[in-house]
């Protein structure tokens, strides 16, 4: 029997709750005296008792649970999670129906309603991924409802609840038809190469749809584009697709070489065609200036966190000297694309870094496009700070 728990909400935290913030914080609850297990359900009350919302408690880095509901007689079973997957899977009809497609988020955490859980689809594949042990102790109601709503050819998980949301290692198939990989799926008629159970990553970040689509139909044609921490490439294939002269993907991964070649291959593109540099970004940076390189197109989209042998990157404290660097190497008249998904600072943030950056090398520059999650990552209505993808597509003036 799952354990329930009454616990009252500190008062300055009661209108944030009401107001439909999903997210509870040590800081949000009376924790003092109360024994809580991972997927713990709690009757949060006000400091008169009276009910306010149901949660479950489960660590993660962003805090200690998540609402479920507003409704006191709400039952957190399997019917439940059919109710809230189906109506996830609702909003996503137009994508189900797209035949260009074949590859979206179903259900983005608390965007849909259930925070630490993400589904993703990838043609007809669904993987689960899980950022608390607490949701994790609620997998097999949801795996069951899943089926319930949906046709699920085969299912993968990924654990995200080791030390900071990494994740941790397994084999990742649950259940139903095993993948073949690497599986190919469309994404507005470009192809790209996916596993499901290849460690923490699939090859492919979906939140970038929008942004590979725009690079591809407005930006490459007759361009050289730099593409930089590319992971396996995505961006160079869009741009390869949309006319570019050359592309140039670096990152420092070793697996990104391969990786990469195999995103050029299934889409027919010649890899040797295409400049792959295997090595530290900052490092390639100063490469190109030492051989006089210009792109006429630099996509920057590093993570959050990184740390080598020689240094540490953060993009809210580094973000102005990757710009600045880039800028050494983006032609006149040039487009960078500025991209983080760093949920700690927002967009306005982030534009403060393009503008500190640009003034320190005293050059002009106009933004020409903004981009933040696409629609198939719902975000919670009226909270802003969880749509946390900010891409800025900026034109250098000379």
């Amino acid at each position: 029997m799952r354990q329930l728990v009454e616990v009252k909400v500190k008062s300055k935290s009661v209108k944030k709750i009401t107001s439909g913030y999903p997210l509870l914080s040590k800081e949000t609850i009376e924790t003092s005296g109360v024994t809580m297990e991972e997927g713990t359900i709690l009757r949060l009350v006000d400091t008169n008792g009276s009910y306010i919302a149901t949660a479950y408690y489960g660590l993660q880095n962003k805090g200690i649970g998540w609402i479920l509901t507003r409704k006191e007689q709400e039952k957190i079973d399997k019917k439940f999670f059919v109710k809230k997957i189906s109506e996830a899977v609702a909003k996503r009809d137009s994508f189900y129906e797209t035949e260009d497609t074949t590859a979206f988020r179903v259900f983005n955490g608390e965007g849909d309603g259930i925070g630490g859980l993400t589904i993703d689809f990838f043609n007809d594949f669904y993987m689960v991924s899980w950022y608390s042990e607490g949701i994790y102790s609620f997998r097999e109601d949801i795996y069951q409802a899943l089926n319930e709503v949906v046709n699920v050819r085969g299912l993968y998980e990924k654990l995200r609840f080791n030390n900071n949301g990494q994740y941790l290692e397994q084999d990742d198939y649950v259940s139903g038809e095993k993948g073949d990989f690497p599986l190919i799926v469309l994404e507005n008629g470009m192809k790209y190469a996916v596993d499901l159970n290849d460690g923490a990553m699939t090859g492919i970040f979906l939140d970038q749809r929008k942004v590979r689509k725009a690079l591809r139909d407005h930006y490459s044609e007759g361009k050289s584009v730099l593409n930089t921490f590319s992971y396996t490439g995505a961006f160079s294939v869009a741009a390869v697709l949309g006319g570019s002269t050359g592309t140039t993907s670096v990152d420092l991964a070793k697996r990104s070489l391969p990786k990469t070649i195999e995103q050029f291959a299934v889409n027919g593109i010649d890899y040797e065609a295409q400049d792959i540099k295997v090595m530290n970004v900052f490092d390639y940076f100063r490469y190109a200036v030492r051989h006089n390189l210009k792109f006429d197109v630099v996509v920057l989209d590093p993570p959050s966190f990184a740390r080598t042998k020689k240094m540490t990157f953060s993009t809210a404290k580094d973000y102005p000297k990757l710009l600045k660097a880039a800028l050494q190497i983006t032609s006149d008249d040039g487009i960078i694309i500025a991209s983080t998904n760093n949920a700690s600072f927002n967009m306005k943030k982030f534009k403060t870094f393009i503008d500190k950056a640009f003034t320190e090398a005293n050059t002009h520059y106009q933004i020409l496009e903004e981009h933040q999650l696409p629609e198939d990552f719902t975000v919670p209505h009226n909270f802003p700070e969880f749509n946390y993808l900010k891409v800025v597509f900026i034109k250098v003036m000379n």
